[in-house]
C-alpha cells in the first residue's frame, strides 16, 4: 500500500515546512516539495499540519484485571482517535506486572488488540529485584517504581531494595514520587476533622508539594550516587522543576522528567467545579505550581507531556474521598488540548511535537519513531487548527464514557491518524483493524 499525502506543512525537528510526504507499506519512503509517484492513495493536505505520531509515555489501559475500567482495545482506540499512535503502559494491573511471565501476557494481549504502537514497564517490588534484572532492554521500555502508593499495590519502600534496583540495573528507570509518610500523616489530619467524606479540594493539601519533593529529591539524589537513568513522572510541583537541568542535550541527560496535561490545564480552584474528576495522583496543585511547570517545560527543564491516562468507572468516581480512587482518562485529548494552548500563545508547534513525540522517543530510545524521516515508521497524524468541537459524552471513545473536559471547547481537531503505514483513523471514522506493532528499543 503506497499513501501520498500532499500540500501538507511538516511540524519537525524544530521547523515546518510545506511538502508532499510519500508512504511505502508501513515507512516514510520520501519527503519531497513534489512527489508523483504512483499511490494507492492520496490525501490533500491542503491547509492541515502532519505531525508525528504521539508517543504517550505513561498509561494505564487497566488489563489484565480491571477491565470494567477500561482495556487496551478500547483504551488504545481512543489513542489512535487523538493522534496518539504509541504508548508506555503501567504495571499496577491485576495482577501486577513483576514477573516476566505476567510481563509477557500483557504483550500478548496487546498483540491481538492494539490499535497503537505499544510497550509495557515492567515493575519493580520490594523483593523482586531478580525478575526485574532479567528485563530485556531492547523489547521492555523500563523498569516502574512507585516511591508512593497509588492503584495497586506495588509501594516500594525499602531503602536497601531501592539502591539495589538503582545500583543493578542500566535500564531507564521511571518513577512516581510521592512521601509515603507525609500523605499518611496529611490524610490522618483530615479524617479526624471530617471523617471518610474529606473534601476534594484538600486533596492538593494531603498529597502536599512537601510529599512529591521530599521523594522526588530522594530518588534524584540516589540516582546520582548509582549512576542510573532516572525519569520523573508526573511533576506536579514548581519547586520540583528546580531539581532538573536543561544546560545538556537530552540525549546526554541521566535524570530527566515529565509533566502531564492535566497539571497544566486545572488548578485547585477546579475542585470546586469539576470535584473528583481532576483527584490525581500526584494531585492537582495551585496556580503558582502550573506556572512553574509551564515554565520548566518551556525552558528544557521538563523533558516530556503525557497523560497519565487512568480511566474509573463513573460509580467508582462518586465515592467518598478515601474510597474514590485517583485518575481520569485523557488520551483522545492530549494532543487537541496542547494544539490549543498552541492557539492561546502559550507553546509553539514545534515545541508541542517535541515534548509528545521527539522526546519520548530520544528518552526511551525507541527504535524508528517519534520524527518524520525517511527509513522511519509512518506512524503519522493530520491536523487541522481551524476546526472547532466540543469534548461531550457524545464523541467520548474511552470505555469508561466520561472525561473531566467535558464540556471544554477545541478549536483544533485530529482528522487522520496512521499506524505504521495504514491510515487507522479518518475524519471520525476508525479502521477496525489493528496495526499496532511492540515498540524495539536501542540498546
Amino acid at each position: 500500500m503506497k499513501t501520498l499525502i500532499k500540500n501538507v506543512q511538516i511540524v519537525n525537528e524544530g521547523k515546518i515546512f510545506g511538502s508532499d510526504i510519500l508512504i511505502d507499506n508501513d515507512i516514510i519512503s520520501k519527503i519531497e516539495q513534489r512527489i508523483d509517484d504512483d499511490v494507492d492513495l492520496v490525501i490533500d493536505g491542503s491547509g492541515k499540519y502532519l505531525l508525528p505520531g504521539v508517543i504517550d509515555d505513561q498509561v494505564h489501559f487497566r488489563e489484565p484485571g480491571l477491565t470494567h475500567k477500561g482495556n487496551i482495545e478500547s483504551e488504545s482506540r481512543s489513542a489512535i482517535a487523538g493522534g496518539v499512535t504509541s504508548f508506555i503502559d503501567q504495571p499496577n494491573t491485576v495482577p501486577n506486572a513483576v514477573t516476566q511471565a505476567l510481563l509477557a501476557d500483557k504483550y500478548n494481549i496487546a498483540s491481538e488488540s492494539a490499535y497503537a504502537n505499544y510497550g509495557f514497564m515492567m515493575g519493580g517490588t520490594n523483593d523482586n529485584l531478580e525478575e526485574v534484572l532479567k528485563t530485556d532492554p531492547r523489547n521492555v521500555p523500563g523498569i516502574k517504581l512507585f516511591l508512593g502508593s497509588s492503584t495497586g499495590n506495588m509501594l516500594v519502600d525499602n531503602p536497601e531494595t531501592l539502591e539495589r534496583i538503582f545500583s543493578n540495573t542500566k535500564m531507564l528507570i521511571a518513577v512516581h514520587c510521592e512521601d509515603e509518610a507525609t500523605i499518611k500523616a496529611n490524610t490522618q489530619k483530615y479524617m479526624d476533622e471530617y471523617g471518610e467524606d474529606i473534601p476534594v479540594k484538600f486533596h492538593h493539601l494531603i498529597r502536599s508539594e512537601e510529599a512529591c519533593y521530599k521523594s522526588s529529591s530522594k530518588a534524584i539524589e540516589l540516582a546520582k550516587k548509582t549512576g542510573a537513568r532516572l525519569h520523573v513522572f508526573h511533576l506536579s510541583t514548581a519547586r520540583e522543576t528546580a531539581l532538573f537541568r536543561n544546560d545538556i542535550p537530552l540525549k546526554d541527560k541521566k535524570i530527566t522528567a515529565e509533566v502531564c496535561v492535566h497539571h497544566l490545564t486545572f488548578t485547585n480552584e477546579d475542585y470546586e467545579t469539576k470535584g473528583a474528576l481532576i483527584k490525581w495522583n500526584p494531585a492537582v496543585k495551585t496556580q503558582k505550581d502550573k506556572d512553574g511547570l509551564w515554565e520548566a517545560l518551556l525552558d528544557d527543564r521538563i523533558d516530556v507531556i503525557a497523560t497519565d491516562h487512568a480511566p474509573h468507572t463513573w460509580e467508582e468516581k462518586r465515592n467518598v474521598y478515601t474510597k474514590c480512587p485517583s485518575g481520569a482518562p485523557l488520551v483522545q485529548h492530549s494532543l487537541p488540548v496542547m494544539l490549543e494552548n498552541y492557539k492561546n500563545g502559550k507553546i509553539s508547534l514545534e515545541k508541542i511535537v517535541e515534548k509528545m513525540c521527539h522526546n519520548p522517543a530520544i528518552l526511551f530510545r525507541i527504535a524508528k519513531r517519534g520524527f518524520v524521516r525517511e527509513g522511519y515508521k509512518a506512524d503519522l497524524v493530520l491536523v487541522d487548527l481551524h476546526d472547532s468541537w466540543t469534548v461531550a459524552k457524545e464523541n467520548l471513545l474511552y470505555h469508561c464514557g466520561w472525561s473531566p473536559l467535558e464540556g471544554m471547547e477545541l478549536q483544533s481537531k485530529v482528522t487522520h491518524t496512521f499506524v505504521n503505514g495504514n491510515l487507522v483513523y479518518d475524519q471520525g471514522k476508525i479502521n477496525e483493524q489493528k496495526f499496532g506493532e511492540r515498540l524495539l528499543f536501542e540498546v
